[in-house]
């Protein structure tokens, strides 16, 4: 379970122990803001330390640890993969929950419409964002199937996570186009692992409050033809969890959106 110590993925970290599964909460925190920077709610909920959710889950009886790792680094999904195997066993269930955010764009306005400051478009940004968001889901997708493949396993499941964006992704720009890889990464694993029994599939959330929601958030959704709800991290869980189970066996190759 990537990006697992708040929001999204500790929700469902949670709820996948809830029903027996043994978890690996990976993390990154973020950098500490820099002075006379604010250091704004959502960056406080992303500097959670993972150990926390992994701690809350062994205390309800189940088995979790924590590991901090940057994704960005192309070693890492291989680590991650031992890592989960010597402490907790064979992985079966890969959730990619992390995101390497970055608002970045094509336009010289310097902030988005709910004041959210815009960077534009560079090599950096770019690298940092498909990292994350492309090339380590792409990686931890491969580890699972040549893992699986070697112990003559037949049964996994794979979940993404994307932000929709079928006609781009406006003001996110990077964070759009690697969510769209990462997409394809998936529903292509979904059609070359079926024969090893693992299903793979996308979950895009609704506007869910992980700490960056504001009143101003709010007002925008309700009064938007397609953003429905403002969800909570558990909401979502709860769709992840049903499709790593037994009763999912027949559902692979989606993008699921939530309203």
């Amino acid at each position: 379970m990537t990006g697992a110590n708040q929001g999204i993925g500790a929700a469902t970290a949670r709820a996948l122990a809830a029903r027996g599964v043994a978890v690996l909460c990976t993390y990154l925190r973020p950098p500490a803001p820099g002075e006379g920077d604010a250091a704004d709610p959502y960056h406080a909920a992303r500097s959670i330390d993972g150990e926390e959710v992994a701690a809350r889950i062994r205390r309800a009886g189940g088995r979790a640890e924590a590991f901090e790792a940057d994704l960005g680094d192309p070693a890492v999904p291989g680590r991650l993969f031992d890592l989960a195997e010597d402490r907790l066993g064979p992985v079966d269930i890969l959730v990619n929950n992390a995101s390497g955010w970055i608002q970045d764009t094509f336009t010289p306005d310097p902030a988005d419409r709910f004041d959210r400051p815009l960077r534009p478009v560079t090599a950096q940004t770019w690298s940092r964002q498909f990292a994350v968001d492309a090339m380590a889901p792409a990686l931890l997708i491969g580890e699972l199937a040549r893992r699986h493949r070697a112990r003559g396993a037949d049964w996994g499941r794979i979940v993404g996570l994307t932000s929709g964006g079928e006609l781009g992704f406006p003001g996110e720009v990077s964070y759009g186009a690697a969510k769209a890889a990462q997409t394809d990464y998936t529903l292509s694993a979904a059609a070359e692992l079926a024969s090893l029994g693992i299903t793979a599939n996308v979950v895009q959330p609704p506007v869910t409050d992980t700490g960056w929601v504001t009143d101003e958030v709010r007002r925008f959704v309700a009064s938007s033809a397609t953003h429905f709800h403002v969800a909570d991290p558990d909401e979502v869980a709860k769709t992840i969890v049903f499709l790593a189970s037994d009763e999912a066996a027949l559902i692979t190759g989606n993008v699921i959106t939530l309203r």
